[in-house]
Parts: structure tokens; sequence; C-alpha cells
């Protein structure tokens, strides 16, 4: 362990001399950094934690006690089963695996096509994926509705799946395509002198090796279309069709707000995307070693 010198300024000299990995200051500096960062990531949640806990009188407390004295899981239990919360879940877990299952498969072929193949307009298509991407979101409601309407798609789950997918496909394309380009076209040339054909190659080799490009473009999927309300909002009418934030905005009437029941729901509403996120990190660090090159 290396001691700190006892001559003038020694202390110093070993707090800001420079290491193999960097002087101790900044290493000190970088850990209070990230720790200040966390806890402003966290103290919201944390509010919101303690508002669910709080019983119906007591919600405009200004305690900070994270844990109330009177806590209860009374909200949580009456957004379960007083509420149409589960059926909201279900609706938007739905949704959100039907979207993002469809949004990859189509984004992973065609990224694939741009990737490996040359065609007339491949430059051109690949610059308009990208400007669509630059449109925000509430300028596609209109268009989105009117198409919805004359395909008979509204009130449907089929009519959000479809206008989710669309709209996150680009950017899925773009994030595969730069990945499949990083994959050595040896190996697909290797299976295809093997006799296997090219869809195979693509099946066997290109996806196996894009796992962890694949697990952030189903990441990104899933998550426009869980966290979406403005095009819920607009498509969805009936009470039984609602996703989560559709249901949550319906605890919100004109002159009161059921707020400890809505920050219950909201935390609740946390957990699924906290699940796929921890398997998916897994999943991306097996990826990264999945296939390689010798040479």
């Amino acid at each position: 362990m290396a001691t700190v010198s006892r001559q003038p300024g020694g202390f110093f000299r070993w707090l800001f001399g420079k290491r193999k990995q960097g002087s101790r200051f900044g290493h000190f500096l970088t850990h209070v950094i990230l720790i200040l960062a966390c806890i402003v990531a966290i103290y919201p949640v944390l509010r919101i934690f303690t508002v669910s806990l709080r019983p119906g009188n007591r919600l405009l407390s200004t305690s900070l006690a994270v844990i109330p004295a009177d806590a209860s899981f009374e909200n949580y239990r009456y957004a379960l089963f007083e509420k149409d919360f589960l059926r909201w879940l279900w609706n938007s877990l739905v949704i959100t695996l039907s979207t993002a299952l469809i949004g990859v498969m189509i984004a992973a072929a065609s990224a694939y096509a741009f990737a490996r193949w040359e065609f007339k307009g491949k430059r051109s298509g690949l610059i308009f994926l990208f400007m669509t991407q630059m449109i925000p979101a509430s300028m596609l409601m209109i268009p989105l509705y009117i198409l919805a309407v004359k395909l008979g798609l509204v009130n449907t789950w089929r009519g959000l799946v479809i206008a989710y997918s669309v709209s996150s496909v680009p950017f899925s394309i773009w994030i595969l395509k730069g990945y499949y380009e990083t994959i050595p076209i040896e190996l697909e040339e290797a299976a295809l002198i093997d006799g296997t054909s090219r869809m195979g190659a693509f099946y066997r080799i290109i996806l196996p090796l894009s796992t962890p490009s694949l697990a952030i473009a189903f990441l990104f999927n899933f998550t426009q279309a869980w966290n979406d309300f403005l095009l819920a909002r607009v498509m969805l009418a009936k009470p039984e069709m609602y996703t989560w934030p559709r249901g949550l905005q319906a605890m919100q009437q004109q002159f009161t707000t059921e707020w400890g029941a809505f920050s219950a729901a909201s935390i609740m509403v946390s957990i699924p995307v906290m699940i796929l996120f921890l398997f998916s990190s897994k999943y991306l660090i097996s990826g990264l070693t999945v296939g390689s090159v010798k040479g």
C-alpha cells in the first residue's frame, strides 16, 4: 500500500501525482460527480415512492422522510384491485412486445440489405430514413390518425403496433446497419462455400454475431412504445383498450387527482422495464463474446 510522504507538500504530491490509471484526485472527483448524479436521478423516484405509501389524508405532508411514519400499501391495493391497472398493464405489454418484435424483424432484414448489397437509391434511402427521425412526434399525430381512420384501425391494438413499428424502424435500421458492416464478410463467404444459402448465412452467422445491436434495437422499440402517451391518447377512446399512460391520465379529473394511486401505479409500471433492462444487459454482455475471427 502506498504511503504518504511526511515531507512538506507530500500529501498533495500523493493526491495529485500521476499513476498508470490517472491521479488519485481525478478518481476521487469522478466518484464524487457520479455519486451526485445518482442522487439527483434517484431523489425524484424516492419522492414518488414516498407519496405512494402515504394515506389519502397526508398526501400534502411536507415531511422529507422516505418511509412515512404511517406508511401503508393501501394505494397499491387500490390501484391494482379497484382500478383497471392490470388491464392497462396487459394492454401495454401486448402492444410493446408486438411492436418490438415486428420492428426488430423488419429492421434486421432491411439493415442487412443496406449493409451488404449495392443497389440504385441506396444512399438516398438511408438519408431519407435518417431525415424521418428529425420530424417531431407531435407532427405525426394528425396524418397517423387520418390513416388509422381510413383503414379502420382506430381503437385497435393493430393500429398502435403498426404506427409504433413504422416510427421506430428507421432508427433501428441505422443501428443494425452500422453493426453489420463491422462483421467480416469472409464469414458469410465461407458459409456460402459450405453450401449454406444467403438467408441461411444471415440467420446462422449474422444474427448471432449481432446480438448486442439487436438487443439495443429491441430496447429502443420497446421503450418507445411503452412510454408513449400522445399516440395512445389520439388512437384509443375505449377504456378497455387503454395502455398504462392513457390509464394513468384517466386518474386526473377536472378538480381532483388520485395522487396516491397515481404514484403507486407509476412505481409498478417501472418494474417490467427494469426487469427487461437487467435481462438485456446480461444478453448484451454475452452477445459481445459470440463468434470471432481467428487470423
